[in-house]
């Protein structure tokens, strides 16, 4: 009996749920983030939580009423400032705020959504300046509704395409949903009719592509509202086209959707999804690994039953398995939830714990995302509310006790971002599993990292990285509690530290100066067209040069230069 209850001790004591507290402070004022409300637009706006300027410190980006433009909060060192980068906005009242690299120009431009006017692209042409190439990039869309935004790379081409939801309470035959091909010259087509999407409206607040079926092809899922416009699941068939699949699959589900969210929440390698709805309860969509699903919110006790909106799946305390954050609507003065943070108990069964900070999160809420405040590892939320509440930062201040890691991709024939990537890693044999979006929950965008937490493991077997090129990369023993970018084709950064530094000068021009720092590796230097097509390839240990282009026709191009462990990208434009 006393071997008995020495074995129950330890097993406690080591328990990776058991020695992490959860523990969030809503820092939003004192962190800079002053001035964020949404204000009071149609059934709230789109929060991002991500790293704009690519700094390696997660920013800010609120959208907002008619009359306030997008506001922006450069993350300094753990601490915001709210910094002008568009001159020229029109002031529309928007819903998504995405950063996307949708040129693969090695930088972010921003697309934005608008329920009272056009969505706007702003190209990011170098050095966080923008241009409104919205007209010639055909995504000029007016008056539509517009809502949720989802980019993936649907027929696997290096180029992300965008799927634009529409949701409107008048005129709804005048709006509808579009899936623009990206055509990789920078312009965009409608292909609805020509891959299978139903351009009839549907009422429909969110999507997400993602890989229902593991067969390596990004599907679509689209939340609708309202009973009579049931959500759907289009399954791509490999061959440039869809099929709708909501019946067959069992995701065909009536309700108020309102949100997308997907993820692994028990680590069997299927994608779950979870959407947020009104009173008669969320649906948590379990991946049956077969073609179908299972409404489980009811057993596992996510059924939240109150106006819900954003939700995000997190590993807050890094104890290896995934909990669950919702916004609701509601201010918490009635018994409905006006929101909830619910852990996973390790087992898959969810449960609101008696006090992880949130006991005061009663805001009328919407959108939500996670981020790094202060790069310690540890997700943190933010929240997107109505006014007089700016924004809420949760920081999560709970015990570091456990071991995590963080890995972004660059793809380099899948597109720049690695969106539609399959992350697994390996603890002991025990694998955890994530999978790329841009674009998901309510109008959200999490951070470009994906959070692992490790709890206990002290060292990690692999990482391995599925593209959607089919290149798989295993990077052996990576190291534990590290910001990790992993390239296409195996190369590894480790905490972003960037020893290429490269300066390019004209620019535009024909003739471009190149200067490097003192760096004692051979190089390989690539010019590449906006497909992709190589024009100039070779390898030297030269820091300083010239390019002479004024051959080349008038346009952007990409000068890449990597050597085994980094590869930095600049854009060259050359003039007439």
């Amino acid at each position: 009996m006393m071997k008995f209850y020495f074995f129950l001790i330890v097993t406690l004591f080591f328990s990776p749920n058991f020695v992490a507290q959860i523990q969030f402070n809503e820092e939003a004022i004192l962190l800079g983030c002053s001035d964020s409300s949404y204000g009071l637009g149609t059934y709230g706006g789109g929060i991002s939580f991500f790293d704009f300027d690519k700094d390696g410190w997660d920013d800010l980006t609120v959208s907002s009423e008619t009359g306030d433009p997008v506001r922006f909060y450069k993350n300094n060192n753990g601490n915001f400032s709210q910094i002008a980068l568009v001159s020229f906005d029109p002031l529309f009242e928007t819903k998504t705020v995405q950063w996307v690299d949708f040129d693969n120009d090695d930088d972010y431009d921003l697309f934005v959504t608008s329920y009272s006017d056009s969505n706007i692209l702003y190209e990011n042409v170098g050095n966080m300046v923008f241009e409104d190439i919205t007209i010639s990039s055909g995504l000029i869309l007016n008056n539509n509704f517009n809502y949720g935004s989802s980019w993936g790379d649907y027929d696997k081409d290096g180029f992300l395409d965008v799927f634009i939801c529409s949701r409107s309470d008048f005129k709804e035959e005048n709006s509808q949903n579009y899936l623009y091909h990206n055509n990789g010259n920078g312009t965009f087509s409608v292909v609805n009719d020509l891959v299978g999407i139903d351009n009839n409206h549907h009422l429909s607040f969110c999507s997400s592509f993602f890989d229902y079926n593991n067969d390596g092809w990004q599907d679509l899922y689209i939340a609708n509202d309202k009973i009579d416009t049931q959500n759907l699941l289009y399954k791509n068939n490999g061959d440039g086209t869809f099929t709708e699949v909501g019946e067959e699959t069992g995701t065909n589900i009536s309700m108020d959707g309102m949100s997308t969210t997907i993820g692994d929440y028990n680590d069997d390698g299927w994608l779950d999804i979870y959407v947020t709805n009104t009173i008669a309860g969320n649906v948590f969509l379990k991946n049956n690994g077969d073609g179908t699903f299972t409404d489980v919110a009811s057993i596992n006790g996510t059924l939240f039953e109150s106006a819900a909106w954003g939700a995000v799946f997190l590993d807050a305390e890094n104890d290896t398995d995934l909990d669950l954050y919702v916004s609701g609507e509601l201010d918490g003065s009635t018994s409905f939830l006006p929101s909830a943070f619910y852990e996973n108990n390790g087992n898959g069964i969810y449960s609101i714990p008696m006090s992880a900070g949130f006991e005061n999160d009663t805001a009328r809420s919407f959108s939500n995302a996670i981020g790094d405040i202060n790069n310690d590892g540890y997700p943190d939320i933010t929240v997107l509310n109505y006014e007089p509440d700016d924004i809420f930062l949760w920081n999560n201040v709970s015990d570091q006790n456990n071991n995590w890691l963080k890995v972004k991709l660059e793809g380099v024939t899948s597109n720049r971002q690695g969106i539609g990537s399959w992350i697994e890693i390996s603890l002991a044999g025990n694998k955890q599993y994530r999978y790329t979006l841009c674009g998901e929950g309510f109008l959200g965008q999490n951070s470009a990292y994906e959070f692992f937490g490790l709890g206990s493991a002290s060292t990690i077997d692999y990482i391995k990285v599925t593209w959607l090129s089919g290149q798989v990369d295993i990077i052996n023993n990576p190291t534990i509690n590290s910001h990790i970018t992993i390239i296409e084709g195996g190369t590894l950064n480790v905490n972003e530290k960037n020893d290429i530094e490269v300066l390019v000068y004209p620019n535009p021009g024909k003739k471009f100066n190149i200067k490097m720092n003192d760096h004692k590796d051979i190089m390989t230097l690539t010019i590449t067209d906006m497909s992709g097509k190589v024009f100039v390839k070779r390898t030297q240990d030269l820091y300083e040069f010239t390019i002479d282009l004024s051959g080349y026709d008038s346009g952007v191009y990409f000068l890449n230069i990597f050597n085994q462990t980094q590869k930095i990208t600049k854009k060259l434009i050359i003039n007439e």
